[in-house]
């Protein structure tokens, strides 16, 4: 009795019937004919008798890739049995489990003695090895450079956004179980964890990709994971120009924001790029300068030398030790740090953020989650206010207007693209406002073309900002064409 054999008499299944030196045996897969029947049916003529559905080997016909896929589910099966909990040995090296896997993969295929050819072969070791070492039917998903976000929505339904769309993608999960075996592998490898106690889960995979998993009994229809993609190849100022994100003026004003120390929000909504716009902001802090980030789960990937990346921690198990990001950018403070990036403000951590702005640690950095730069003022007030601190209104905004100098707000534009929409100033409180002033905003009047892109792009207002002032007294020179203003179009005819 052969692997399969016995792994169908554990599940309770009948044997598989084999080929015998009997010429009148089935073939395997078609079940065998009755050697004895109450009433036997009269012989049909054999020219009118239509054949039967054969099965046929995953080396050959039609149905080879199904029979491949069920080949695969054994082998798979067969595998976490013969490994056990070695898969999870914390002393073994990535290098030792992969060759250990690969060798017991080889015992496991000779077992199941099926006639396969080197490139089924080949295919099979690989899908197994996704399954037990990768993500399974994720792998292939996470190894396209095309795609940019996978939704996982239980174990049959599975999204992808390609060129800033979402399409239903052909991965399937076998179970959810497996759906549930490739969650734990992800959140386990950043000393997370995820179960019903705790059945919410923010994590990353090595290449800093963000991962977000929900299990029963919140998630009702299945296990739900979001994997938000970043390029192995950080994106770089140019590449954000070559999209349209931004132009090559704007690019040159930004990074002198950032030269002159100038404390930058970015804003925009989810999935608008914000945490890639503050890497590409990050990147033109000169070198020589201690810089601390501070993120839920680690994902700038800034390309200084000298950087202290810090990362919060949920509770544990009795609902302690969490280490939240107010906490981290309080401790920060005594890091000597020359620029601290914050990952995103969103909760009481924004006080102690702009506190830091305003004293002394200027050309810091953060994200927050608003729809317009007027929306982000409102909202970082807002957050202020979480922090429990009894501050009259007026107060919070002279803060705000005080330690905020641009708010870069980013859009996702209904053609699937994302564009930065406005450059603006802070300029300070006039009354009980905070004023601002716009210095570059997105021409919506451009149309769109055949394809339903936007054919407009960030053009200057006109209006030359104070904080340019600043920009003197470090030695930066911006180019006469940064605020030069835009070429009048042609009218349509």
């Amino acid at each position: 009795m052969n692997l399969s054999d016995r792994l169908s008499v554990r599940r309770g299944e009948p044997l598989p019937v084999r080929h015998s030196a009997d010429p009148a045996a089935p073939a395997p897969g078609v079940a065998p004919v009755p050697t004895a029947v109450a009433d036997p049916a009269p012989a049909t003529p054999v020219a009118t008798r239509t054949p039967e559905p054969r099965a046929v080997s995953p080396a050959v016909g039609s149905s080879g890739s199904e029979a491949l896929v069920r080949l695969k589910d054994r082998a798979a099966e067969a595998l976490f049995e013969r490994m056990g909990s070695r898969l999870n040995d914390p002393s073994m090296s990535e290098e030792q489990l992969n060759a250990l896997v690969r060798s017991e993969l080889n015992h496991v295929v000779e077992e199941e003695k099926v006639p396969l050819s080197g490139e089924q072969r080949q295919r099979l070791m690989r899908a197994v090895e996704d399954d037990v070492l990768g993500h399974g039917p994720l792998q292939r998903l996470l190894d396209d450079p095309t795609v940019t976000e996978i939704m996982v929505n239980g174990p049959d339904m599975v999204y992808v956004e390609q060129d800033g769309r979402l399409t239903l993608s052909s991965a399937r999960f076998t179970s959810e179980e497996q759906l549930r075996r490739v969650i734990e592998r992800i959140v386990s490898r950043v000393g997370r964890r995820i179960d019903e106690s705790s059945p919410l889960v923010d994590a990353r995979l090595p290449d800093g990709s963000r991962v977000n998993a929900v299990i029963a009994p919140v998630a009702f229809s299945g296990a739900s994971l979001t994997i938000r993609k970043f390029s192995r190849d950080p994106f770089k100022v140019h590449d954000l120009i070559r999209f349209g994100t931004l132009t090559a003026e704007m690019a040159e004003l930004l990074r002198a924001c950032v030269e002159a120390r100038l404390n930058i929000i970015v804003s925009g909504g989810t999935g608008t790029g914000k945490t890639t716009l503050l890497n590409v902001l990050s990147s033109f802090i000169p070198e020589g300068e201690r810089i601390v980030t501070i993120e839920d789960a680690v994902e700038l990937q800034l390309q200084q030398e000298h950087v202290v990346r810090l990362e919060s921690r949920p509770p544990n198990v009795e609902g302690r030790g969490e280490i939240a990001i107010r906490d981290l950018v309080r401790n920060s403070l005594r890091m000597r740090p020359d620029r601290i990036v914050v990952g995103e403000v969103r909760g009481g951590e924004s006080l102690d953020m702009l506190q830091a702005m305003n004293t002394g640690h200027d050309g810091s950095l953060s994200t927050v989650h608003a729809n317009s730069p007027r929306d982000a003022i409102a909202r970082l007030e807002t957050l202020v206010l979480m922090a429990g601190m009894d501050l009259p209104l007026r107060a919070i905004r002279e803060q705000i207007a005080s330690a905020v100098d641009v708010v870069v707000q980013l859009t996702r534009l209904r053609d699937g693209t994302r564009r930065v929409t406005a450059v603006t100033e802070v300029q300070g409180m006039e009354g009980q406002t905070v004023t601002l002033q716009d210095a570059f905003l997105f021409d919506y009047s451009a149309g769109v073309d055949a394809n339903g892109r936007f054919l407009g792009r960030p053009v200057p207002t006109g209006v030359r900002p104070r904080f340019t002032d600043k920009f003197d007294d470090h030695g930066i020179v911006l180019s006469p064409r940064v605020f030069a203003p835009a070429p009048v179009r042609a009218a349509h005819r």
